[in-house]
């Protein structure tokens, strides 16, 4: 255990816990909404810190992230434990159980940087689970990797204050953000959260030069209105501009939504067709098989073609077009 950062001790050894918009205020023996902070005796400790219980080697692509070192492999780590509660997780095995009831490992923050160099990896991704309620082990592993020459990578609900943020988030290279509706009723009854904080996030990456790319799962009856996305689509481009990627991906029955059907391509296809109306430059479909083409948004050639979770072909110099020069947004080296 490690004790916790971002809290303030209350009266009867209560604590409150300022990590994220939920401020939970915990009694002595008990935890957070996320399951993984708990007080002991007045003192809130983290019980996940350097005790993963995920760890692959992936494709940067399968984050996803399609404008961000294509082609590499990022060292991916996460824990058990989530500060939302969604309906519909796709990885509810991991993010609704308690870290003692879920296999773990042993790492410390010098031997996943060491790993992840040995592997031949880019970038250490913090994922799987939410990354932002391992606030104190991202935070160490992501200055040790900065040193080391390897980048940081976050996909995160973007559920975190902006204070803990402001000292994080400068370390990290690329996110990929969760915006999982644009309805504030959606977030609460489906998410157990609120959209405010999740756009505030969004804001706070932009404003401190952390690549951005967002993902919205698409459920049937729930987020696939044409209005609603519609108006998401413009707060992107009003608010963070139009280079930002953005994936719709698609829903298939899980955890407490088994009973909602899978998302049919076409609406994934509508859902394209109203984002490149309201500007966005570039939209992906994910969980379904799409060939995930970049084009040069100066002379509209094909420049990275893409296969599931891996890149096929790619026509850049140094993120420029070798057809007519234009520099694509993203990280390319």
């Amino acid at each position: 255990m490690k004790e916790a950062m971002y809290y303030s001790v209350r009266d009867d050894k209560k604590v409150l816990c300022q990590l994220c918009p939920h401020h939970c205020i915990i009694s002595d023996g008990k935890r957070g909404i996320c399951r993984v902070r708990e007080n002991r005796d007045g003192v809130l400790y983290s019980l996940v810190y350097e005790m993963p219980c995920a760890i692959h080697t992936d494709p940067i692509e399968k984050k996803p992230l399609y404008h961000f070192l294509p082609c590499s492999r990022s060292m991916s780590v996460g824990t058990t434990g989530c500060n939302l509660t969604c309906m519909h997780c796709q990885n509810w095995e991991l993010s609704t159980s308690d870290p003692e009831k879920i296999p773990c490992s042993r790492l410390d923050t010098d031997h996943l940087v060491s790993s992840t160099i040995e592997e031949g990896c880019a970038s250490i991704s913090y994922t799987y689970n939410e990354p932002g309620i391992n606030f104190e082990y991202v935070l160490e592993a992501a200055g040790k990797a900065r040193n080391a020459g390897l980048k940081n990578v976050m996909v995160t609900n973007g559920y975190l204050e902006k204070e803990p943020g402001e000292e994080l988030y400068p370390l990290i290279d690329a996110a990929n953000v969760d915006l999982k509706g644009f309805n504030d009723s959606f977030y609460k009854k489906i998410c157990g959260a609120r959209l405010q904080p999740v756009l505030d996030t969004l804001r706070l990456l932009k404003q401190l030069k952390v690549w951005i790319e967002i993902t919205t799962l698409i459920i049937p009856g729930y987020n696939d209105d044409d209005n609603e996305i519609a108006q998401m689509c413009k707060w992107i481009v009003d608010t963070l501009g139009d280079e930002y990627p953005l994936h719709f991906s698609a829903f298939h029955p899980a955890y407490k939504m088994q009973d909602v059907q899978s998302t049919p391509v076409d609406t994934l296809r509508r859902m394209r067709e109203i984002a490149g109306k309201a500007g966005i430059k570039y939209i992906y479909l994910g969980n379904v098989r799409d060939p995930g083409i970049t084009r040069c948004p100066g002379c509209q050639e094909e420049v990275i073609s893409r296969k599931m979770f891996g890149t096929a072909d790619i026509k850049l110099n140094d993120g420029k077009c070798k057809n007519c020069g234009t520099t694509l947004p993203g990280v390319w080296s």
